[in-house]
């Protein structure tokens, strides 16, 4: 007589796509503990996950979308019901995910204390301080380990289709990423193409985003070419995990405190990240040994918000504009992404 297969884990992330990524080594505890888990994220979020060890099944969830407002919820509450749950991790700390797993009748259901506690039948203690993947673990009761990494599976596929855009861009030597966008528009650093036009002297540049950032990405491109050294803009050619394999093939990403920090953090490549009307301190910088986190001190109106505006509230930008491109090319050089290899 077989036993019946025990009702499997949840955990529902609906954030943005860092954040998603951010939350893989919660996933990797919880899996270890409960066997792999099913997800609910986004749309946009669920191919960066339905290739993780941690991960059974992705459920996306287009909160945005086709799934909007009430009638959305309920329809996935009902699916996520009959899959019979037994227990529910809910990191994203908003109304609409705690009512989903309530919803769903999932019986137990742990959240973290500065999120909706009365619809939560465990409650675990969240950090104010520390990194966001170790912020992440408390829900799980787990320490902080040193400097844990987030973590994406990149199949072979994924790693074939980066290096045939490489070979097909021309781009057949070392190489820069650059990742001008951001969907908040104050965290976009300016001078990029300045940049790009002053690596384009000493190493390729190929510029990553998505299809929303060609527009930028052809800027820096054109400020680049002549310089000696191929520049090629893969913004919007890419699948997500294709540009994360595209982004562990750079010997170092200069990106805005965006997504593809998270990526190039996952993937272990060097990253100069720049942070503007955020800082470091919110627990999202990267943080391996050739890493750097730069910006402009001593503004009494940074940080402006957790996320930064879509446009600068006093107008000059200056947490942005004070960041000199000569600042920015030193990381890079510390990285030693510029180094020739013999």
């Amino acid at each position: 007589m077989s036993r019946a297969t025990p009702p499997h884990t949840l955990v529902i992330q609906t954030a943005f796509l860092g954040d998603v990524v951010l939350t893989t080594p919660l996933l990797t505890e919880l899996a270890a503990r409960h066997g792999p888990l099913d997800v609910v994220t986004t749309p946009a979020a669920a191919p960066l996950l339905e290739t993780h060890p941690a991960v059974r099944q992705v459920i996306a969830f287009d909160k945005r979308g086709q799934d909007r407002g009430w009638r959305g919820l309920w329809r996935l509450a009902r699916r996520l019901r009959r899959e019979g749950y037994a227990l529910a991790y809910l990191p994203h700390r908003s109304l609409r995910t705690a009512v989903l797993a309530w919803l769903a009748r999932v019986p137990r259901r742990v959240g973290f204390d500065d999120g909706w506690r009365s619809l939560y039948t465990g409650v675990r203690h969240h950090p104010t301080t520390g990194h966001a993947i170790d912020r992440l673990l408390a829900l799980a009761d787990a320490p902080p380990k040193h400097q844990t990494p987030p973590t994406l599976e990149l199949t072979l596929r994924d790693r074939a289709a980066a290096e045939r855009w490489l070979r097909d861009a021309g781009v057949a030597e070392r190489f820069v990423a650059l990742a001008p966008g951001s969907i908040w528009g104050s965290k976009r650093w300016p001078y990029y193409p300045e940049l790009a036009a002053r690596l384009s002297g000493a190493t390729a540049v190929v510029v990553v985003g998505g299809p929303e950032d060609e527009p930028l990405g052809a800027g820096v491109v054109a400020a680049a070419t002549g310089g000696g050294h191929t520049a090629a803009n893969a913004c919007g050619a890419l699948s997500l995990r294709e540009s994360a394999a595209l982004i562990a093939r750079a010997a170092a990403l200069v990106t805005n405190d965006s997504a593809p920090l998270h990526f190039a953090q996952a993937t272990g490549t060097p990253t100069v990240a720049l942070f503007g009307p955020t800082i470091p301190e919110f627990g999202f910088g990267p943080r391996g040994p050739r890493d750097a986190a730069l910006g402009v001190g001593d503004l009494p109106c940074r940080p402006c918000s957790r996320h930064g505006p879509m446009s600068c509230p006093l107008i000059h930008h200056r947490c942005m504009k004070d960041l000199s491109v000569e600042e920015v090319l030193r990381a890079i050089e510390d990285t030693g992404a510029l180094r020739r290899r013999d």
